[in-house]
């Protein structure tokens, strides 16, 4: 799998800046508020987050495969 470099770079913003900066504001928040499921929507985001990260690290080994061949 290899993502085209557009779809790399918008990707890579969000999983290393984006998403773990809502999961910290969420969990903060909703603690300070007594909002419930901040905990379940901070977990879900940080998966989501996970996965994103798996693919992103996979194209990134094909991208540099490729480049050496």
């Amino acid at each position: 799998m290899k993502l085209p470099d557009k779809v790399y770079d918008v990707l890579k913003w969000i999983v290393m800046l984006v998403l773990p900066a809502i999961a910290t504001c969420i969990v903060t928040v909703f603690g300070i508020w007594n909002i419930p499921y901040g905990e379940a929507i901070s977990g879900t985001i940080v998966a989501i987050n996970t996965v994103l990260g798996a693919v992103i690290g996979i194209s990134n080994v094909n991208y540099n495969k490729n480049k050496e061949e």
